[in-house]
């Protein structure tokens, strides 16, 4: 799974999919209702490959976390009703993915956030449990 060009624009509600780069922006495509729309350079845009959770050790990559809701979800989308969730659900929840996140610093909007990103991808067909990293070195033939 690719993070690298599912983006989050600052000011709008979904994750969107890079569809091609402009002068003086991109043009991306929301995950939640196909529509595709102009961002430009001066919004501050975040691809969810460079987005990392707060541990106790070190930060989580976000491709590490949704692949362990994956794994628990068995491919299937949280089913929990996100939006109206109690903090203590979201965070027994997270507990379970991650259980070394780091309590001062995850808030209930940053998990209530990964959860509704991962329903998305989820949906799209986006997430599985490949690291492209790993894709990579495969790739590469071994030296003798």
């Amino acid at each position: 799974m690719d993070l690298s060009k599912i983006l989050v624009v600052s000011g709008k509600p979904d994750i969107y999919e890079l569809v091609s780069q402009t002068k003086n922006g991109a043009i991306v495509e929301s995950l939640a209702d196909k529509k595709r729309c102009p961002v430009f350079k001066s919004d501050r845009i975040s691809s969810l490959s460079e987005i990392s959770i707060f541990t106790t050790e070190e930060e989580m990559p976000l491709l590490k976390v949704f692949q362990a809701i994956y794994k628990k979800e068995e491919g299937k989308n949280i089913t929990f009703e996100i939006k109206k969730a109690s903090s203590k659900e979201l965070f027994d929840y997270f507990k379970e993915i991650l259980p070394n996140y780091d309590t001062e610093h995850v808030h209930a909007s940053d998990v209530k956030k990964v959860y509704l990103w991962y329903n998305l991808l989820n949906n799209a067909g986006k997430i599985d449990l490949e690291d492209p990293e790993t894709e990579n070195k495969e790739e590469t033939p071994a030296e003798a």
